[in-house]
């Protein structure tokens, strides 16, 4: 019993469908408006929202046809293209769910993440025809995008068959990329991913004048939540085939961009464009993503040339932009603070092992409540039940609260060093480095210690070669206590920092490096 049925009244299903609203919904709701709009644009290619929208419920009927049915899974292997855009849209309409597979995955990796949904349907481009066969996952159904895709479409009727799907439905899974064991499926549900375009209005000020590029991979919420958000608010999506700067930068001249994405790790080729006199962009409201991740200096002279501010953020495949991406900073400005501040649509907790809320100042686990937030992960009841204790999902990263309401990051939760008996997080020995201009990137990781159990050992790309060990230390010496300093630094090249696909550094392969493995 609900509290309005306590009270005499009784949510009847009828109310309940009348408060439906799917991501499909909104999508037609734009394609209704502005039909003639230009919807996705890739290359020379480019689409407007009705025939977008045709041909959404063309495959739509043909998934139907196929015998998929709400809740079902379908799985995608492709590099960015609009045949992406348009099977999510498709399986909106009729209440599946779409796995957005990691192309970058080894086979047995990529066959544990098709093992995990069980999809009714594959489809895989060429590119990627030759690991979806070596990974030997249960046998679905397969659709070749560039030999079986366009029959499939161009062969069925353009009227669907109605389904009464639910804005708690699952939409897509993402899975995240965990540094052990195989990757978790976030499911995102349709009212998840209409809370996550209505944060990218309410914190950041996007209008549908303005566009997204899509050129991170779409198998990430990067590019996945916000391809979606657009299509639901009425702007353009510019599809690239991953990080191609000259043609972003082409795009953002010519085209309105709302949010231009940079990645830590990918900022640089932009810069090193703008530097050479490549066109800044037409207009553009915010640039940038994890301020914490790049050095400062770089974020400065980024939003100089962009004359944008740049994102101070913090979310995850599970929260979407929030909890913590409300922060913009100051254009052409090296920031003195990374202080975050809270997203709208959210609620925030700092809690301790035991889920009591930690005092200002203490860190503490962060504990969100939200319509933005995931639907759990799939098939793992045991982590849900753990990571939705009492109500609020915990994302695993500690922040401490300011006296002014704003948050500072902490570190990852589970990656702590503990030396001598003092935990010691690595982000903040890492910000103290890439505070300095002639840092180009840093990561801190830990050392087995014989004395002090574990230590610091920093892997750090320089931009000026005379930078040694020894000013690294000096460095150190004037923000942190001894215990927390660096006891060795390795100088190596920006390239050779492994990443995932948000950009974030790999901790446990640098620590694999520092054994020699």
């Amino acid at each position: 019993m609900n509290a309005n049925e306590a009270r005499g009244h009784m949510i009847t299903p009828e109310i309940a469908a009348a408060g439906r609203l799917t991501v499909y919904d909104l999508f037609r709701s734009q394609a209704s408006r502005a039909p003639h709009a230009v919807a996705v644009a890739e290359g020379e290619r480019s689409i407007a929202y009705g025939a977008l929208d045709a041909r959404v419920r063309r495959l739509a009927s043909a998934l139907h046809a196929r015998g998929i049915r709400r809740g079902d899974r379908i799985a995608v292997l492709s590099q960015n293209r609009t045949e992406y855009i348009e099977i999510e849209l498709a399986a909106a309409l009729i209440g599946a769910i779409v796995a957005c597979q990691n192309w970058r995955l080894t086979a047995p990796e990529l066959k544990g993440c098709l093992d995990l949904v069980e999809p009714s349907l594959i489809f895989v481009s060429e590119r990627f025809a030759a690991l979806l066969s070596s990974a030997g996952a249960r046998q679905a159904p397969t659709v070749v995008i560039e030999s079986d895709y366009e029959a499939l479409v161009t062969s069925s009727s353009e009227t669907p068959p109605s389904v009464a799907v639910d804005p708690e439905d699952g939409l897509v899974i993402l899975y995240t990329s965990g540094t052990t064991g195989l990757p978790k499926g976030a499911l995102i549900s349709h009212r998840a991913e209409i809370a996550r375009m209505a944060l990218l209005r309410l914190d950041l000020r996007i209008t549908e004048e303005e566009g997204f590029v899509a050129w991170a991979p779409m198998f990430h919420m990067a590019s996945n939540d916000q391809m979606m958000g657009t299509l639901m608010s009425g702007a353009t999506v510019f599809v690239v085939d991953g990080l191609d700067a000259p043609a972003i930068v082409d795009i953002a001249a010519r085209n309105r961009i709302g949010w231009l994405l940079m990645m830590p790790g990918s900022i640089e080729p932009f810069v090193e464009l703008w530097r050479n006199g490549a066109p800044r962009p037409l207009g553009v409201t915010v640039i940038g993503a994890m301020a914490d991740l790049v050095p400062r200096a770089l974020i400065a002279e980024a939003t100089r040339y962009c004359g944008a501010p740049y994102l101070n953020s913090f979310g995850s495949t599970e929260t979407g932009l929030a909890p913590a991406s409300a922060a913009l900073l100051e254009p052409g400005v090296v920031p003195a603070s990374l202080s975050k501040r809270k997203s709208a649509l959210c609620d925030i907790r700092l809690v301790d092992a035991e889920g009591r809320d930690v005092p200002d100042g203490d860190a503490g686990d962060c504990a969100v409540s939200g319509p933005s937030v995931f639907s759990g992960y799939w098939n793992a009841p045991e982590t849900n039940a753990r990571d939705f204790a009492g109500g609020w999902f915990r994302l695993g990263d500690l922040f401490r609260r300011n006296p002014d309401g704003s948050y500072d990051f902490v570190d990852r939760a589970k990656y702590m060093i503990k030396s001598g008996g003092e935990n010691i997080y690595p982000a903040e020995i890492e910000g103290v480095l890439l505070a300095d201009a002639r840092v180009t990137e840093a990561v801190v990781v830990r050392r087995a210690d014989a004395r002090w159990g574990e230590v610091p050992v920093a892997f750090v790309a320089r931009s000026d070669p005379s930078l040694d060990e020894a000013e690294i230390e000096a460095l150190c010496r004037r923000s942190l206590a001894g215990y927390k300093r660096p006891k060795e630094v390795r100088f190596i090249e920006f390239a050779a920092f492994p990443r995932s696909t948000t950009g974030k550094i790999q901790r446990h392969e640098m620590e694999a490096r520092l054994r020699g493995e």
